[in-house]
């Protein structure tokens, strides 16, 4: 295994032992990057030899922290105040903010390398960047975290940060095949992140196991309770929940849940079928609606004074928010606190729910990033969501599977997630 194979949380330990240095493990993410950069397109920003003057920056100090070392991307969303932050938009080319977001400082705090900025979406919503998908470049990465997912999943880095208003960490982690972690809403601050969605959008992680992903997180959030992932003192509590939109649910998908809940099932889980009451019905809507009314407020500046250069698809997803009144907005925000509320019943002697990532495999072109159907009831309702790889559909491609948590219990959703990790790497 080459070192930018490695995990973050060996190459943490490899580094603090002195047995590898920075410059080392950067150099060979470097030397991957170069190699396949030109075809995935997972990199915004990336210069190498900034990157390199931190590292050997970083070889010459002591010991910083738990990422001391260990290179990060961030997605071009997050600002930085040594590199470009454009959000995806030609409104922003060139644009350096003078500051670091909240998430950049804690890890440069904690000794992490910030490797370069990578692709998002148009402001982090649907229109789609360069990124292609690393297992099959002529289909989407999904997005909008399609650079920080492809970058992760072609081991060009070992962690890399995302956002999610819809579905924008589980869906292109699905697709590419990596760990793709949405904690609770508001666990992670989001000060110096662009903001779409004040009510949705949730700062997280794309990594290549749970122990990482609990790794950056417990970085990026000061939550020491989360790393290292504690383990199960007995098999789970399974709700198999296929949730309203099954519909939408592709042979792929279909086969991945099938497969997962037998899985568990095999490993000694407790799995009961799950149905949300029919109050939930409407979330998805809700979302869609509550998303599109604060997207048109957050982009005001850029929607009135540079409209001409907001693509088309955004445009219209302004227009549509900037028509929904308030009082259907505030009636979407109360059916979100209703249905919130709950979520106890739902959880009732359960652990966690499994549920689909997306509707199957990574869809074939680049012109749009997939739907996030799968995705909109979960982050509405602001309970911490996590990708689990490992299987694929019929064309070879992989599909995720998602397990959904309790609000404010995702250190057990974690030990959940590992513990259903390692039963997958099992049979993959």
């Amino acid at each position: 295994m080459t070192l930018h194979q490695l995990e973050a949380q060996k190459m943490a330990r490899r580094i603090q032992s002195g047995e590898l240095t920075a410059e080392a493990v950067l150099r060979s993410c470097l030397e991957k990057i170069e190699a396949r950069e030109e075809v995935i397109g997972a990199w915004e920003h990336l210069d190498s030899r900034q990157a390199l003057e931190q590292a050997q920056n970083l070889d010459r100090k002591t010991y910083r922290g738990l990422l001391h070392g260990v290179p990060v991307g961030a997605k071009d969303i997050f600002d930085t105040s040594d590199m470009p932050t454009e959000y995806g938009s030609a409104i922003y080319s060139g644009h350096r903010p003078v500051w670091d977001a909240a998430s950049i400082a804690a890890l440069r705090a904690a000794g992490a390398m910030i490797l370069g900025k990578t692709v998002t979406t148009e402001f982090a919503i649907f229109h789609p960047g360069k990124t292609v998908n690393p297992k099959a470049p002529a289909h989407t990465p999904g997005g909008s975290s399609s650079g920080s997912a492809a970058a992760v999943a072609d081991d060009m880095v070992p962690l890399a940060l995302g956002t999610q208003t819809a579905g924008s960490i589980i869906r292109p982690a699905s697709y590419c095949g990596v760990v793709g972690y949405k904690p609770t809403f508001g666990l992670i601050h989001r000060a110096g992140v662009k903001s779409i969605s004040e009510s949705l959008d949730t700062v997280g992680t794309l990594t290549r196991s749970v122990a990482d992903a609990a790794l950056l997180t417990t970085v990026l959030a000061g939550r020491p309770h989360l790393h290292p992932v504690a383990a199960l003192a007995q098999p789970p509590r399974i709700g198999l929940c296929r949730t309203p939109q099954w519909d939408f649910a592709e042979e792929a998908t279909t086969q991945a849940f099938a497969q997962a809940s037998e899985l568990v099932r095999q490993a000694g889980a407790t799995v009961v079928d799950t149905s949300l009451p029919d109050t939930f019905d409407g979330l998805a809507t809700a979302q869609a609606e509550i998303m599109a009314y604060e997207a048109s407020r957050g982009l005001a500046f850029e929607r009135h004074t540079h409209g001409d250069q907001l693509s088309e698809s955004l445009s219209a997803l302004l227009a549509e928010g900037a028509a929904i009144t308030p009082d259907r907005y505030d009636e979407a925000l109360r059916l979100a606190h209703r249905c919130r509320t709950a979520l106890d019943e739902v959880f009732q002697d359960r652990d966690v729910l499994l549920a689909p990532s997306a509707t199957g495999e990574a869809p074939e072109g680049l012109d749009t990033t997939g739907d996030p159907i799968f995705c909109r009831i979960w982050t509405l309702l602001h309970v911490p969501c996590i990708n689990l790889p490992g299987l694929k559909g019929p064309g070879g491609l992989p599909v995720g599977i998602q397990l959904v948590g309790k609000v404010g219990r995702d250190a057990e959703l974690l030990a959940v997630a590992r513990w259903m990790e390692g039963h997958m790497r099992s049979v993959s």
